[in-house]
């Protein structure tokens, strides 16, 4: 077998058993032993098939409940498929749960010990790579501690870097590159790298589109255990950001949607202002495009993300019930925003062109322009919307003041006297 690793009509299902199922013997016998019995079975992963040939990376997309985490576990050897074959060569190196096969009790040295032999290196290897997995992972102060110790982030840390010097041919990594501070995620994604380009074959399963584009060579989509798309990743993650956000295009059978970018093209976008831009500042976009053949209501959209991923904006031309024949031939779509308040910090824009009724993506831009918001106040969040505080206070007597100030109070008769 010429490639890392090949996944053919691969299936996996469960049972669903009832929220009230007897715990022990004594409650089956006296409840019954009907509750036992599984209500009904679901597959979690059904007809899914793809390859991931050495040297090259290939991202998994989904949301949460799609199958990925099952996916990459019945690959590492954990559980058995119900349908179909996995077949793999090479030694695996596997980010399931990162730090899952720790003992608390032990230190971190002693994990590492443990951790590296099970990964398949021998007790020399090991001793001779010990320093190198205790610099990566910056826990030089901290090793001889026990991993109970630890903190979630130095877990993670010894973990991945035991993994990836145990010189895995096949690496699978659940959604790790995700957390951690960015200087160690920086240096993740540059070991990550520099092992693909020694041949290993990786899977990465991420929920950020943008890792999938900087890292994967290929990408596949996975929509209730099913692939939904397999292909290069910006193919991939269009569809992916196409079925997260139901108010650019709804949710449809993968049957039904089409890709088709051949009947109209966006060619540009143009920001006004251009910078500087500030917090509350109205902003107005161009989008240039070149249609081929006539188009009845095409839907324009615009996004706006945050450089974490955020979703901060959306608009379209449905929405907004300005849909209208185009022509073939060049033109140009304005969007106007009074005032957008969105924090300081950076973001960039989107555009995509839905036919009638959403049921096709046309075509789809990602980032085609990127904004600047100068910096703001510090806040949590990303919107920054003008807002004003206001404290009203009532000075409230008590009966005992109010019957004090009435004793005190002189009627003219008494004055008079």
């Amino acid at each position: 077998m010429g490639h890392g690793i090949v996944v053919q009509n691969l299936g996996k299902r469960f049972s669903a058993y009832p929220s009230d199922r007897p715990r022990t013997i004594m409650q089956a016998a006296m409840g019954g032993f009907k509750r036992f019995k599984p209500m009904n079975d679901f597959w979690a992963l059904r007809n899914v098939s793809f390859e991931v040939q050495p040297g090259e990376i290939l991202g998994v997309l989904g949301h949460n409940g799609a199958g990925k985490s099952t996916l990459l576990r019945l690959i590492g050897g954990i559980g058995s498929a119900d349908e179909g074959q996995i077949h793999i060569r090479g030694r695996v190196g596997a980010l399931l749960d990162l730090g899952a096969g720790f003992h608390e009790d032990l230190t971190g040295r002693e994990n590492l010990m443990v951790a590296a032999l099970i990964g398949g290196l021998t007790k020399v290897e090991v001793l001779a790579r010990e320093a190198e997995i205790i610099e990566f992972a910056e826990l030089e102060s901290f090793i001889d501690n026990p991993i109970r110790t630890y903190s979630t982030g130095m877990g993670m840390r010894l973990a991945f870097s035991i993994a990836i010097h145990t010189d895995p041919q096949l690496l699978l990594i659940d959604e790790h590159l995700s957390v951690g501070d960015i200087g160690f995620k920086t240096k993740c994604i540059k070991r990550v790298k520099a092992l693909r380009d020694q041949g290993c074959a990786i899977m990465f399963i991420s929920q950020s589109p943008d890792q999938v584009m900087e890292l994967c060579d290929r990408a596949l989509l996975l929509n209730r255990g099913q692939v939904a798309a397999y292909s290069d990743p910006k193919t991939v993650v269009t569809e992916y950001q196409a079925a997260m956000h139901p108010d650019q295009k709804p949710r449809l059978p993968q049957a039904e949607v089409e890709v088709l970018g051949r009947q109209i093209a966006i060619t540009a976008m143009r920001l006004s202002p251009t910078e500087p831009f500030h917090c509350g500042d109205p902003l107005t976009v161009e989008l240039d495009y070149n249609c081929l053949e006539p188009l009845p209501d095409p839907i324009f959209s615009v996004r706006i993300l945050h450089e974490n991923g955020a979703v901060c904006f959306t608009s379209n031309t449905h929405r907004m019930d300005c849909n209208k024949m185009i022509s073939p031939g060049t033109g140009r779509i304005r969007l106007q925003i009074d005032r957008l308040d969105l924090n300081g910090g950076k973001y960039s824009m989107h555009a995509g062109v839905h036919s009638k009724n959403w049921k096709t993506l046309l075509e789809y831009q990602d980032k085609m322009a990127e904004l600047i918001v100068k910096p703001t106040r510090v806040i949590e969040g990303l919107l920054h919307p003008p807002c004003i505080w206001t404290i009203e206070t009532a000075r409230l007597e008590s009966k005992q003041d109010s019957n004090l100030a009435g004793d005190s109070k002189i009627s003219p008769e008494a004055s008079a006297v």
